[in-house]
């Protein structure tokens, strides 16, 4: 014989089923906002050759070095002797302080006519001045990294730079764009909603980039991940997969409304 529920204790069930899914949920929800403001604020690049991670500061600083290298059409080894030059000089920092008179991310001095302090804080200006020196070392792609480094800083000890070149490799194939999904970032949540300057984003990435802007890459997804906290951008999608500033310590996560056509 088949005893029936009764009616009171099927709805005694049920409530407790919702109460039990509504704290569930709400203890996650507590759990990810713990967890997010545990994790702090920072970014991992991963490559072939290792992983890394900086502050957001450093990783737009890398970032806007790579589109700059890329407005010039270097070869990636230049570029990872800027980033050799950089993480010696500044710790890939835009600091308005050095020896003497230096200031910005490669410690350029102003009375060596690499421009006024306030030029060389311009982290864009400071990079096309670099790169520009750079170019005119006569065999600068067959030198030893730290060798071409030396030629343009001209520094008390060259050498130095080569202790770098290992970091230089995973910068070059993340934030040049090389390496697909290398680049994440996170942060914990404003306390306030910001709105998002998309169009200021693009402002700063076309000034860095140039024309070359257009042409959407790794290189620019990387850079809209690295720049994401500063203009309010809450996602990037490229390439069959998406990134979401509010989980962004997870990476990138499978996308197939996201084309290679257009960084988004």
């Amino acid at each position: 014989m088949t005893r029936r529920v009764p009616r009171t204790a099927l709805i005694i069930l049920a409530i407790v089923a919702v109460l039990g899914a509504g704290i569930f949920f709400a203890l996650y929800k507590i759990f990810q906002q713990a967890r997010t403001y545990a994790l702090g604020e920072h970014c991992r690049i991963t490559t072939p050759a290792g992983t890394l991670e900086l502050d957001i500061e450093q990783s737009q600083v890398a970032a806007t070095i790579a589109a700059v290298a890329a407005r010039r059409k270097l070869p990636e080894r230049a570029l990872k002797i800027a980033y050799v030059t950089a993480i010696q000089e500044s710790k890939l920092s835009n600091i308005p302080y050095g020896d003497r008179d230096s200031v910005g991310v490669f410690q350029q001095r102003p009375s060596q006519g690499w421009g006024t302090p306030e030029q060389l804080l311009d982290v864009v200006y400071s990079t096309r001045k670099f790169f520009a020196a750079l170019e005119k070392v006569d065999g600068y792609l067959d030198m030893p990294l730290h060798v071409a480094a030396q030629e343009v800083q001209r520094s008390a000890d060259g050498s130095a730079y080569a202790m770098h070149e290992a970091d230089a490799n995973i910068l070059a194939g993340g934030f040049g764009g090389r390496v697909p999904k290398a680049v994440n970032c996170w942060w914990p949540p404003a306390d306030k909603p910001v709105t998002p300057r998309l169009e200021a984003a693009r402002k700063e990435l076309t000034r860095a980039l140039g024309a070359a802007a257009a042409k959407d890459s790794w290189l620019v997804a990387t850079w809209y991940v690295a720049y994401a906290q500063k203009y309010g951008l809450r996602e990037v999608r490229y390439d069959g997969v998406m990134w979401i500033a509010e989980n962004g310590y997870d990476g990138w996560q499978s996308d197939p409304k996201a084309k290679s056509v257009a960084v988004v």
